[in-house]
């Protein structure tokens, strides 16, 4: 039987939370960038990156260790 890792699918959903008020963060600061395009593309990157981890710890964390 396997055992979920909770603590690794709680840090999971808190870094896509923690990426998605960083993205919404920094919208409203590209309005005062030069380069309000390049800006968002790379703070996209950076959130896409970060939940993209989060949701392989979510699914390792589910999958569980051998007891």
């Amino acid at each position: 039987m396997r055992q979920k890792n909770w603590r690794l699918v709680t840090a999971g959903v808190v870094l896509i939370a923690l990426a998605i008020a960083f993205f919404f963060g920094m919208e409203t600061m590209a309005v005062k960038s030069n380069d309000p395009v390049a800006m968002m593309r790379t703070v996209g990157q950076a959130a896409g990156v970060v939940s993209g981890l989060s949701l392989a710890m979510i699914a390792v964390g589910l999958i569980g260790r051998r007891a």
